[in-house]
């Protein structure tokens, strides 16, 4: 029997370094059709919903293939919430509400218009070909300089956690990665059971620093703009 596929693509209606940030226009369209566009193309969802607490967000998301059957609670709306509480609100009311349950759950971030229907698709093959150690496949990309060898500021100077690594060669020190925050891909079941906090069970999935770009700002936007009319042409 098949596996039944939730995406689930959160998008709260606040943002305060950048308005309407979840729907701000983005190479033309707004930057949530990109992940529900790339859920759509991976073919591999009973379900692809928005969870939001905005009519205008909710709106333009069912515009480009997603569903919307209910609006995000104040309690997972504000600014406080985190993404395990959304998540687990909307699992709890598909179970209450239609009696539905999913066996694989993936969190697409609605800023990530580098996200792709390939690499969705891997990540679910990934985590569903593999053992039931692992919990949950994370998209991750490498650090471009090794932490290790990073600086903390001590009152006006800067000191090196690490001094160990003082005279390490870049190249001799273990590879770090940190999360790409495009998506996430977990076992429903143990999801639930561990109340969406995973700390262990996680297989990583690395992408390259070309597909990866963090949009907290208006730079950032702007990069990511560039660097995505790169990749296009």
């Amino acid at each position: 029997m098949a596996n039944s596929r939730i995406a689930i693509i959160t998008a709260r209606g606040g943002s305060k370094r950048i308005p309407k940030k979840n729907i701000k226009e983005f190479c033309g369209k707004p930057i949530i059709a990109y992940s529900i566009e790339a859920a759509v193309r991976s073919d591999l969802f009973d379900e692809i919903m928005v969870s939001t607490d905005s009519e205008e967000i909710a709106e333009i998301a069912k515009k480009y293939g997603a569903k919307v059957p209910f609006m995000r609670s104040e309690k997972t709306s504000d600014d406080y919430a985190i993404t395990a509480d959304v998540i687990l609100e909307v699992l709890e009311r598909y179970q209450t509400l239609y009696g539905k349950v999913f066996d694989t759950t993936v969190c697409i971030y609605p800023t990530a218009p580098f996200v792709t229907a390939t690499r969705i698709r891997e990540g679910i093959e990934e985590l569903e070909k593999s053992g039931k150690d692992v919990i949950e496949v994370k998209p991750v990309v490498r650090f471009s300089f090794p932490p290790q060898r990073g600086f903390v500021q001590d009152g006006d100077l800067l000191i090196m956690p690490h001094p160990e690594n003082f005279t390490a060669r870049s190249q001799d020190l273990e590879p770090m990665y940190h999360d790409a925050g495009q998506f996430y891909c977990w076992r429903t079941k143990e999801y639930l059971e561990n109340k969406g906090i995973i700390r262990e069970g996680i297989k990583p999935l690395i992408l390259s620093e070309l597909e990866v770009q963090d949009i907290d700002n208006e730079t950032d936007w702007k990069l990511a703009e560039i660097k995505y009319q790169l990749l296009e042409h």
